[in-house]
């Protein structure tokens, strides 16, 4: 079985292992771990039984697969530590957010390189992760897709350019969801019902919403069908989409997105 190594142990690493793991995909002993605290990759260690390595040039020698999982600032500095120590038919992957495939290549040179934008729910091994992989890692950027599907759905796009549009739908997307189920808890609570009971209904709600959305799309029916179904004319849905529809939510929704797309560009180019 091939060896992985995450360089960076944050919270997407983690999810990343705790699937790969549960997936089978990986062995705890083929998995290795670096990061600049030493407290963090002890941690991983002992909870998931993976390996630990000295430094990012250790680790990068061992590997098949290199997990890029850094912060985008620090990106840099950890091409410059490992580009004398990573073995030329080596997959990258990058989950750094902005970090476009050609730097990556300026420092490492013609190595096959997959970047990947996923997005939170990866922990519950529910995420939505892109990848785009450059010309050398086409060939198998199915070995970098069955790792993303060990934490949820993984599709793979052709131009890099997406991953701007990407990281505004997905990547940020769930926040905007949790921003809505916040506003409805606190509102249900102002309205009058328990603290415990407007958070269980909610979250239930949201639950069962995207579930049916779901599987109605295998029906060929999209939420705005679905939406229509519930609101009947002049009932409770319709008088509360009259709200939306008054406060011009679709424009606002267009501009957030819009404006998420246009930041993660300026966040690509420097």
């Amino acid at each position: 079985m091939e060896t992985i190594g995450f360089i960076g142990s944050g919270n997407m690493a983690e999810a990343f292992i705790n699937g790969v793991l549960k997936a089978g995909v990986y062995l705890p002993g083929k998995v290795y771990v670096s990061d600049v605290r030493a407290e963090r990759i002890e941690y991983l260690r002992e909870h998931y039984g993976v390996r630990t390595a000295a430094s990012n040039a250790e680790l990068a020698s061992k590997v098949d697969v290199l997990v890029l999982s850094v912060k985008p600032q620090n990106m840099k500095t950890v091409l410059q530590d490992i580009k004398g120590s990573i073995d030329k038919d080596i997959l990258i992957i990058s989950i750094a957010a902005g970090i476009k495939t050609s730097l990556i290549s300026s420092v490492l040179g013609d190595v096959a390189i997959v970047r990947v934008m996923p997005n939170m729910p990866a922990w519950v091994r529910a995420g939505a992760s892109v990848l785009y992989p450059n010309e050398k890692a086409r060939r198998n950027v199915e070995k970098a897709r069955l790792i993303l599907l060990s934490v949820g759905q993984a599709i793979v796009v052709e131009d890099e350019g997406l991953l701007d549009v990407v990281t505004a739908v997905s990547g940020s997307g769930p926040a905007y969801f949790f921003l809505l189920m916040q506003e409805m808890i606190t509102i249900g609570i102002k309205l009058g019902l328990p603290e415990q009971e407007a958070q269980e209904l909610v979250l239930q709600t949201a639950k069962g919403a995207a579930l049916l959305a779901e599987k109605a799309a295998t029906e060929n029916t999209t939420p705005a069908q679905l939406s229509a179904r519930v609101a009947t004319p002049n009932g409770t849905t319709e008088a509360a989409f009259k709200v939306f529809h008054a406060g011009n939510f679709s424009k606002m929704v267009s501009e957030a997105l819009t404006r998420a797309t246009e930041r993660s560009r300026e966040l690509s180019s420097g």
